[in-house]
């Protein structure tokens, strides 16, 4: 038998996602300092750790970010890597293959991180619901007796 539980206003079972706008002003401050970084530990010539770096701070910020924010991350992002990241900087330009590559990484970053946030925070909330239903099993010895 299911048995309904009324949740209440004041508790959610699942967190309510970071308003877009404030998730790519997050991008837009994290892709700035982390670019820098790289480029000062490692240079401008080298993308790569840059493209890796700008990946996980696509997927942190898919964490708690909707859906609907992942493809403004990684825009944000592609600027950053594609406008400082690679010589000569400051300028923005468009290399088909590498350019789409790069908007595709930063893309399936920020969307793994946005469905592993949904997943995790589904399963919390099952947990938690599911601790305030009782189920009764019926004991199959206590039916039986010897004759």
């Amino acid at each position: 038998m299911i048995e309904w539980v009324c949740l209440g206003r004041e508790s959610r079972p699942v967190p309510t996602p970071v308003p877009t706008p404030l998730v790519w002003a997050g991008a837009f401050g994290g892709a700035l300092v982390l670019v820098a970084l790289v480029n000062t530990l490692v240079g401008t010539g080298r993308p790569a750790p840059a493209l890796a770096v700008l990946s996980v701070l696509a997927a942190v910020l898919g964490l708690c970010a909707r859906f609907s924010a992942a493809p403004g991350i990684a825009v944000v992002c592609w600027l950053f890597l594609n406008g400082f990241a690679i010589p000569p900087a400051g300028t923005l330009t468009w290399a088909h293959t590498r350019d789409t590559f790069w908007l595709a990484c930063l893309l399936t970053a920020a969307l793994v991180g946005t469905v592993l946030a949904r997943v995790l925070h589904a399963r919390a909330a099952y947990r938690r619901i599911g601790k305030g239903v009782a189920v009764e099993t019926p004991d199959p010895v206590d039916g039986v007796r010897d004759i």
